[in-house]
């Protein structure tokens, strides 16, 4: 387990008066919209939620994020490509 979490970026969340956020340790943004921006990070997937949401700055390069807007939550699910798909579940 400790060689698998070597290789991951650091993970850190700034929030500043709930309307600007910066995540390190991001690798990829799956969806958004003014509502929702889901980003997988170095530890599972993380939704942001409020309103007026916009990415005001995303580097592949150091995986950081930066979003301003109405920030009223921030949620985690594991990481589906760990975990594989619906029938790799099923069939362990």
């Amino acid at each position: 387990m400790e060689e698998k979490n070597k290789n991951l970026l650091p993970h850190n969340i700034v929030l500043e008066d709930r309307k600007h956020l910066t995540v390190s340790g991001v690798m990829d943004v799956d969806s958004f919209d003014e509502m929702n921006i889901v980003a997988l990070t170095s530890l599972g997937e993380m939704t942001v939620s409020g309103s007026n949401l916009r990415i005001n700055r995303f580097s592949t390069d150091v995986g950081e994020l930066a979003i301003d807007g109405e920030i009223c939550a921030i949620s985690y699910s594991e990481n589906s490509r760990e975990q594989g798909g619906f029938f790799s579940r099923i069939f362990r």
